[in-house]
């Protein structure tokens, strides 16, 4: 299969200018003429802090086959737009080179390339004129965009007057139906109601899967990556950190560093973990993962257990100790809770140090990244609460990873499945196939 973007050493320079004096509100006129006047005894290379070079991407190199989805993800900041602004050829690289075959479609922010002034059934053949087609072309694919788009009222009415949500729905139906081999979405579909979210997915799915289009998609909702890409790319702080399979890229940007801080997810220290309120009486102290072996557990196979093991003291005597879990899906979802309760009468603990050990069959995960809640109550009110604990990675040898990416749902559950084998009655009466 042909390569339809090819990245090779691409670097951003920006230029950042700051102001010394921060505790000015405003500069009055005399401030600017005074600098004029000072700076021109002063060399032009003075390093008086004034400006500092930020390199938004550094040797980015990336190939990506045509028609291939892949999605871009990372923190705010971490050069997902600035590529994408580049290989738009909206901003020139200062290092670097890259090669596109085929023509563009990008949608990088609410009605990128409209006019304001002009109307959405104007704006429709302006785009397409940009992206190089004939009017028939465009013809050929007005009402399809116009019915997907939902404006139909509005068509004829300047689009600065269009609400955000019209504005978007317009400009993606334009970038999604012209004839473009190459398909760049930025972050633009969370201006759109959750359906047309859903239909605006549908759609570049369809653009990839069926029509063979090369799809470039940047979105901090994770669930769709998976959905939508075969490929996913982490970016940080403009460097490539991860590029692969959507589920593993996903594990290491969830896990807020990957492999840097891996060592620390089997033993978390919880005394000085993040809480929303104080804890009273109680408080958890560690959290220790273990595999079914009693390893600690960075990493933990479908098919074996994960032990937890919670440490916590007990500041004054409380009765009837409770302490309960919860895991969460990375999209947020609340996937599951058991408590201590459900198998142990409440203890009524004096002042000291405990341990507790729960064990959570991996068999109906999938392999995606999910995260652990504590909550600890006793004398019929809460002591304390931690979430937000990333539970190891969950690996699965015998995997399927494409459909791993498409598996609905957040859990698994384990059905079993017969051999596929002849209808014996069907055979003995003879009956053929269609």
């Amino acid at each position: 299969m042909s390569v339809a973007i090819r990245v090779e050493n691409l670097s951003k320079k920006y230029v950042l200018q700051h102001q010394i004096n921060r505790r000015s509100r405003y500069v009055a006129l005399r401030d600017v003429l005074t600098q004029k006047v000072a700076s021109v005894f002063k060399a032009k290379s003075d390093s008086d802090g004034r400006q500092e070079d930020f390199w938004a991407l550094h040797d980015v190199s990336l190939a990506i086959e045509q028609g291939e989805a892949v999605g871009i993800i990372g923190r705010n900041g971490a050069g997902k737009s600035t590529l994408l602004k580049i290989l738009s050829r909206i901003t020139e690289p200062t290092l670097g080179r890259i090669e596109i075959e085929g023509r563009v479609a990008s949608l990088l922010e609410v009605g990128t390339g409209f006019h304001p002034e002009l109307t959405g059934r104007e704006n429709i053949y302006l785009n397409g004129a940009i992206l190089g087609m004939q009017r028939a072309e465009i013809r050929k694919k007005f009402d399809e965009i116009v019915a997907f788009a939902e404006v139909e009222k509005f068509l004829d009415t300047p689009v600065k007057h269009f609400s955000s949500g019209m504005y978007m729905r317009l400009a993606f139906a334009v970038a999604a139906h012209l004839e473009s081999e190459i398909l760049i979405v930025d972050e633009v579909l969370a201006v759109g109601d959750t359906q047309f979210q859903k239909r605006c997915l549908g759609k570049m799915q369809q653009a990839t899967e069926r029509d063979g289009r090369t799809l470039l998609f940047v979105s901090h909702n994770m669930q769709a990556v998976r959905q939508m890409c075969q490929r996913a790319i982490l970016l940080k702080q403009g460097r490539v950190v991860r590029d692969g399979e959507p589920h593993a890229v996903i594990s290491t940007y969830l896990g807020q560093g990957g492999e840097e801080k891996a060592e620390a997810q089997a033993v978390i220290e919880l005394v000085d973990y993040s809480r929303p309120s104080p804890p009273e009486g109680g408080r958890f102290e560690r959290l220790s993962f273990r595999d079914g072996q009693g390893r600690p557990a960075l990493q933990v196979n479908l098919n074996d257990t994960l032990d937890v093991e919670v440490a916590f003291q007990i500041y004054q005597p409380i009765k009837q100790i409770n302490v309960a879990m919860a895991v969460v899906h990375s999209e947020g979802l609340r996937v599951f809770s058991e408590a201590y309760c459900d198998q142990h009468a409440l203890p009524d603990l004096m002042p000291g140090y405990y341990t507790l050990r729960f064990h959570v069959p991996m068999r109906f995960f999938k392999l995606e990244s999910y995260f652990l809640v504590l909550a600890m109550s006793g004398d019929g009110r809460p002591c304390d609460h931690i979430d937000g604990l990333l539970m190891p990675e969950i690996v699965n040898e015998n995997s399927n990873l494409q459909m791993e990416n498409h598996r609905w749902g957040v859990l698994r559950i384990p059905v079993t499945w017969d051999e596929i084998k002849p209808d014996d009655l069907r055979v003995q009466t003879g009956e053929t196939p269609l």
